[in-house]
């Protein structure tokens, strides 16, 4: 007996997720550039070689059955490991030798990540590099589903899936607006801004930057008034900059020249923000471990 893997075509899965998303046999011909017919003809030839139904069909509806959700899941995995591994392929047999997708907080890219990636790229010219800013829930969602080779974010709240490397450490650095009553002439403790409304990264896509902050007030005997929060900096400063709150932010983030706001770093506190660099353990991109050698 043949079995049904032997039997299925790419183009039918291709069809078929077309059909799945549109449930319109006409437009999702329309969009495939084949007929109707033609349509109708591989779908029913593809159930048939699954041995059941996908659709549920009528004089004007389609949708998918139970059967036929499960099997779009699938499909789709199909589909991205062909186009993943061609894809790949054509990078290699043109002389580019591959990929390297990296994810990255912003705060990564102002001070600590453009001298290594200026060295790598130095190094293998002929590895893609392919950028994108992430939150830290993003990056690891990233990582689980191998969208992306590696990630740099503040936190160190992994799964077991997950290889951790602390790779840069940094102050904690104040921003009040530019005519707050507190300032570097006058700065003593954090406990100064008890009063003060905060705003924060949010602690969903930043735990460990978030909690820290909590601990640092606490220290100073006050639990902070978080007012607003963003997962933006330039959010974070506009709004201090037109006096809706104060903010702590990794000293790298400091922008000194486009908002009116001021900076206080925080140097004689012991916590400090930390970044670090995140891959899965099964990642199998040879050109990750060229990356690695320079964190």
């Amino acid at each position: 007996m043949i079995s049904i893997t032997n039997q299925i075509e790419l183009r039918q899965l291709r069809y078929f997720i077309v059909l799945a998303e549109i449930l319109h046999f006409r437009k999702a011909a329309e969009v495939l550039s084949i007929s109707q017919s033609a349509l109708s003809q591989q779908i029913l030839l593809l159930e048939s070689i699954v041995g059941t139904k996908l659709f549920e069909r009528n004089n004007r509806n389609v949708s998918l059955n139970t059967s036929g959700k499960l099997f779009l899941i699938e499909a789709k995995k199909i589909i991205k490991q062909v186009d993943s591994s061609v894809q790949n392929w054509i990078l290699q047999n043109e002389g580019k030798k591959g990929a390297l997708k990296i994810g990255f907080v912003a705060s990564a890219m102002q001070q600590y990540l453009p001298p290594i990636l200026k060295s790598f790229d130095d190094e293998h010219p002929k590895i893609k590099l392919q950028l994108e800013e992430l939150t830290n829930i993003d990056q690891l969602n990233h990582l689980e589903n191998n969208t992306i080779d590696i990630g740099f974010m503040r936190s160190n709240k992994v799964n077991a899936n997950i290889l951790l490397k602390p790779i840069f450490k940094e102050h904690f650095t104040l921003v009040l607006p530019q005519d707050y009553a507190i300032n570097t002439s006058n700065f003593k403790t954090i406990k100064q801004l008890s009063e003060a409304s905060f705003i924060l990264f949010p602690n969903e896509n930043s735990p460990l930057y978030y909690q820290q902050i909590l601990n640092l007030c606490a220290e100073h005997g006050f639990s902070p008034k978080v007012s607003h929060k963003s997962i933006h900096a330039p959010t974070i400063f506009r709004l201090v900059e037109n006096g809706m709150g104060v903010s702590i932010i990794p000293n790298s983030l400091r922008d000194n020249f486009n908002y009116k706001v001021q900076y206080i770093e925080l140097k004689n506190i012991p916590q400090k923000t930390e970044l670090y660099a995140a891959w899965h353990k099964n990642n199998d991109n040879p050109a990750l471990k060229h990356l690695l050698h320079l964190i």
